[in-house]
């Protein structure tokens, strides 16, 4: 389940292209990926179950997230 602070994150982002950043408790840069539409992409990872046991492990340790949105 996603953190208070997670979830205002998920809240908050745009609808536009850009590069999201996972990051752990310690600030450690656990993933960088690119979206079409950050709120889909981004959202997608706290709504759904994964196949992969990494991602599963990975979105439980993700505390903070950051976004630069692109043309």
């Amino acid at each position: 389940m996603a953190s208070k602070n997670i979830k205002l994150i998920l809240k908050t982002l745009p609808e536009n292209p850009g590069v999201y950043q996972f990051y752990d408790k310690n600030a450690k840069l656990l993933y960088v990926g690119k979206a079409k539409n950050l709120k889909k992409r981004v959202n997608s990872y706290f709504t759904k179950s994964h196949d992969s046991r990494r991602i599963e492990v990975m979105v439980k340790k993700i505390t903070d997230i950051k976004h630069i949105v692109v043309n």
